[in-house]
């Protein structure tokens, strides 16, 4: 999965420079390529991303719940 992400991470890096070059040489459709490029990390990238991270549970300890606000409460008093 980790080098999945790479891959993909360097066809979006690949695929925004592209768009840069042709918006620079004012191409027809550079705007069209940079919009697919900015969907490309919106709806596969990040998705696929949000998973490998936290996949395992370790977001669970940046969760608030009842009992991390009663304990910060007493170490406030």
């Amino acid at each position: 999965m980790k080098l999945l992400l790479k891959i993909l991470f360097i066809i979006f890096i690949l695929w925004m420079s592209a768009g840069a070059y042709l918006l620079k040489t004012e191409h027809p459709k550079a705007e069209l390529v940079m919009g697919l490029g900015i969907f490309y990390v919106f709806f596969l990238l990040m998705p696929i991303f949000i998973y490998y991270r936290y996949k395992d549970g370790k977001y669970k300890k940046y969760q608030l719940n009842d009992e991390k606000i009663k304990g910060w409460m007493k170490n406030k008093n």
